[in-house]
């Protein structure tokens, strides 16, 4: 046993204190690794006076790291952009403020300068964005006012871009640029509808509604579509600074309806000719469109029937399709205006002749397509007139014919003619072409069947 004063220590009190020493050795180095992150600095240990007493970590001088949390700070050169949306009743000051700008003579600037005229009409829900720098000076101010397309319908984005000059004032200019296209695929499952298995897929309604146009030679949408029909869509979006801003082309589809696949695909020719191709090389673009108008419902069928008007049985010798009067009517394919204007019991009607002898009657309307006159040659799918009720009709509707040889036939029923194959010189690059979207479709395929892993593998 120790007496007091006697120096020395016992075992026990010997290994009780190698562990404190250890242990504050340790953190010693855990303050070391977390000065050097911090800025801290080189220690040295300093001596105990006796055993007892603990072991004591002093800081002798600081080292510089080499690179400082000033100059990472400084580092950062890139302005901080902000965005508000125009809402209802918004002012220019009130724009300004929650963007926190404060630059003095903007205001004034952007409300009396004649090359700032665009953003003296604040359309509600459009965009306006600022960049000011860490001294929160502005760097530029921009107004996203007018949206457009290209002649091949691209998305434009327009804006006008405010800048400093350097000399207390401002410049104004108007920029644009027109968006990327990107290509999307997605699969859709009918439950309903058409449209509502597109939306519920994410496909833009731009893209859906030209699935009927492109397949209406070999699907009737308004009646043909059962529940667990499937859609698969190569299709064109266009974005603009990461966000989507359009939509663009059908490029492929493949539609599984009743067990029975269609298919099609966008091609361009060597010549720069384009149009719907299935994968056969047949073209689509010629062939005869089941139905002309895209939204509507069968209200009377081909054949005999009780006459709504008359009261007797009479022939049929069309469809009758309800629709809201000025609902859009469209040349089921590509011909020739041979009659325009008023006709008896059929009103307001067109007649147009087609390849061979082939013609379609188009009745009923309320009006026709501004500047259509008889002789004018119109595309499969172009707008020649508006649902009416003109003529013999109790309500709007479009009564359809399809004549061969001047003689009606149903055109529910009648096996529609088809356009020419695709001609030889233009195989290989069809065959290129047609293998690209084949293998998209098919991605699409094994992802449904839960094999895609297997398909990226190979």
């Amino acid at each position: 046993m120790l007496t007091k004063g006697t120096p020395g220590i016992s075992s026990a009190p010997q290994r009780t204190t190698s562990k404190r020493a250890s242990r504050l050795v340790q953190k010693g180095l855990l303050f070391v690794a977390l000065g050097l992150f911090a800025g801290a600095a080189a220690v040295a240990v300093k001596p105990p006076v006796n055993s007892n007493e603990p072991v004591i970590f002093q800081a002798r001088t600081t080292l510089d790291l080499p690179h400082s949390f000033d100059s990472l700070s400084n580092s950062f050169s890139e302005p901080f952009i902000s965005e508000t949306r125009i809402r209802r009743g918004d002012t220019l000051a009130a724009l300004l403020q929650r963007l926190n700008i404060r630059a003095e003579g903007l205001q004034q600037f952007l409300t009396h300068h004649e090359d700032a005229r665009s953003i003296y009409k604040l359309y509600p829900g459009r965009a306006i964005q600022a960049a000011l720098d860490d001294n929160n000076q502005l760097q530029w101010l921009r107004y996203h006012h007018t949206p457009s397309a290209t002649e091949d319908g691209r998305p434009v984005s327009r804006w006008l871009e405010v800048r400093p000059d350097g000399q207390g004032s401002y410049t104004a200019t108007e920029e644009f640029i027109a968006a990327a296209p990107h290509v999307q695929m997605a699969e859709a499952t009918i439950t309903s509808s058409l449209f509502g298995a597109t939306d519920k897929a994410g496909i833009p309604d731009g893209i859906a509604l030209q699935i009927p146009e492109v397949l209406g030679s070999k699907v009737d949408f308004l009646r043909d579509i059962r529940k667990g029909d499937r859609l698969r869509v190569v299709y064109e979006t266009y974005n603009q600074d990461g966000q989507q801003v359009g939509s663009g082309r059908l490029l492929a589809v493949e539609f599984e309806n009743q067990g029975k696949v269609h298919e099609a695909f966008w091609f361009t020719n060597d010549s720069g000719k384009s149009g719907y191709y299935d994968f056969a090389g047949q073209s689509l673009q010629g062939a005869f469109l089941r139905s002309a108008l895209k939204f509507t419902r069968i209200s009377s069928t081909f054949g005999s029937r009780r006459h709504p008007i008359h009261g007797s049985w009479r022939n049929h010798n069309g469809v009758d399709y309800a629709a809201p009067t000025g609902t859009p009517i469209h040349a089921t394919a590509d011909g020739v205006v041979e009659y325009i204007g008023a006709q008896r019991g059929y009103g307001n009607t067109i007649i147009l002749k087609h390849h061979s002898n082939y013609s379609t009657l188009y009745a009923h309307q309320s009006r026709f397509a501004k500047g259509l006159r008889k002789g004018d040659r119109v595309e499969q799918g172009q707008l020649i007139g508006y649902v009416g009720s003109t003529g013999w009709s109790t309500g709007p509707h479009l009564h359809y014919e399809f004549r061969i040889a001047g003689k009606p036939v149903d055109p529910l029923a009648v096996d529609l003619p088809v356009a020419r194959k695709l001609e030889p010189a233009q195989k290989a690059l069809f065959t290129a072409a047609a293998a690209q979207y084949k293998t998209q479709l098919s991605l699409l395929q094994s992802y449904q069947d839960g094999s895609l892993v297997a398909v990226n593998q190979e």
